[in-house]
């Protein structure tokens, strides 16, 4: 596994369910197309499955 993941929100969670917009705001996604930097583990990987159509995922 890598140390750090880079995740991006690419696609607007406005039209999607609660729990998973409260999932992309968790990950410090606040705005299209921003970037943030995360440990990779197991909780942030969970994080980013249930809204891995929202997100752009690159192992740093």
């Amino acid at each position: 596994m890598a140390e750090k993941l880079k995740i991006t929100l690419v696609k607007s969670p406005i039209g999607a369910i609660p729990k998973q917009k409260a999932t992309v705001e968790a990950l410090g996604l606040r705005k299209l197309n921003k970037t943030v930097e995360k440990p990779d583990n197991e909780a942030v990987r969970g994080m980013i499955w249930h809204v891995r159509h929202l997100v752009k995922v690159e192992e740093i």
